[in-house]
């Protein structure tokens, strides 16, 4: 198992994303997260799947296809990724983002909004942990699923 902490020396960066988001994240259907705010944090991010869901859009069919199989990981910290850039959205992001009809499913792709552009995801053994608003700190052991002992 890895410690971050031995290892970088500091505590590793969450941010809670409601749930299918966030296990949409993990298995690379979701690249971008859409906020109110915007942040100037870039690099290495973990992924917490919160308690509740999100399924107000439930006549959303395709959301609904992508999810249908899947586990969900609510209350658990799921995968790590680099957050790369934090954007406005403004009128001609938002169209370029809807030409994308999965990533556009996926989101509140609204001018006003930041998306956060994630990349580099890689799922680990789930961590129960939990939430906080914002980009918030967690001091403790992960392990990569795809890591050799």
């Amino acid at each position: 198992m890895l410690c971050y902490n031995e290892i970088k020396g500091e505590f590793m960066k969450v941010i809670s994303i409601k749930e299918p988001y966030a296990t949409l994240i993990m298995n690379n259907i979701k690249k971008i997260e859409t906020r109110s705010w915007k942040t100037s944090y870039r690099g290495e991010i973990f992924i917490h799947a919160s308690l509740k869901s999100d399924y107000k859009n439930s006549s959303n069919n395709l959301l609904e296809k992508f999810t249908r199989n899947l586990e969900l990981h609510n209350g658990k910290i799921i995968c790590k990724c680099q957050l790369i850039d934090c954007v406005y959205m403004d009128r001609k992001l938002t169209k370029n983002i809807k030409r994308n009809k999965v990533e556009y499913s996926c989101g509140k792709y609204q001018i006003g909004r930041y998306a956060w552009i994630l990349d580099n995801v890689e799922p680990i053994i789930p961590i129960s942990a939990k939430g906080r608003l914002n980009i918030w700190n967690f001091d403790g052991n992960y392990e990569l699923v795809n890591s050799k002992k």
